[in-house]
Parts: C-alpha cells; structure tokens; sequence
C-alpha cells in the first residue's frame, strides 16, 4: 500500500459508494461504484496500516504486527475526498487510508492475510500476543 496525497488522486481510481463498520467493529466493508465489495476485518487493516509506525519509511523498516487477533475499529474518519483514517481500540489512528489502498487490500486480502501468518510465525509472534518490548 502506498500513502498518496488528494493531489495523487486519478479520475480512474476506485471511489467507494458506502464504508460500514460492521460486527461491533471487527469488520470494515467498503464498497465501491462499480459493484466491487471487500469485507477487511479490522486486524487485517490495523497490520497492514500505512502509517510510518507500521510500515516506516522503506520495506526494510517495515514492521510485522503481532497480538492484534481481536482489535476493533472505532471510528471511521473522512480525509479529504480520497481516503480515511481508522481510529483502533489500542490507541492506532495514525494510518490514512486511500480508496486505492483499500481497493488493493480487498482484492489481495486473502493472500495478503496468509503472509502476513507467515511473517508472525518467522518472526516468533502471534496473532494473540504483542511482540514483547
């Protein structure tokens, strides 16, 4: 996922026509004008997070996030005309995330899900238990 700018916004890209919080949180679906409809489950969203705590400032200084099995997302704030910023029930709000940011994480989730199991399990984390400090 790539964090861009409302000025980076193309008349191609996908607009969503509805975003809902679903299952008390867990869930976020966001559905898009040409019918296009991605249930993202909140953990999915709060490991993948654009923001620089989660992804840094280059793949190497990406993080692999553990313990996060049951976050929810709280609130669901507009940014500008090409994105939101998801507020998590551990205190995360700082991830921005474009219409082309969710499109893509919607059209890869399961694979993207099954890597994101792979890194936990190389890196001795898990999906229950935060990384110890």
């Amino acid at each position: 996922m790539q964090e861009m700018h409302e000025a980076e916004v193309q008349a191609n890209d996908p607009w969503p026509s509805e975003i809902r919080r679903e299952d008390d949180g867990r869930r976020l679906v966001v559905v898009f004008e040409d019918g296009a409809s991605f249930p993202l489950s909140a953990e999915h969203l709060r490991v993948r997070s654009p923001s620089a705590e989660v992804r840094g400032h280059s793949e190497a200084q990406r993080k692999t996030v553990g313990g996060k099995r049951n976050v929810r997302i709280l609130a669901v704030t507009p940014v500008g005309n090409y994105a939101v910023r998801l507020e998590f029930d551990d205190g995360h709000s700082t991830g921005i995330y474009t219409w082309r940011a969710l499109r893509a994480l919607g059209a890869s989730a399961e694979e993207d899900f099954a890597l994101y199991l792979e890194e936990l399990a190389a890196k001795g984390l898990d999906r229950d238990r935060p990384a110890e400090a």
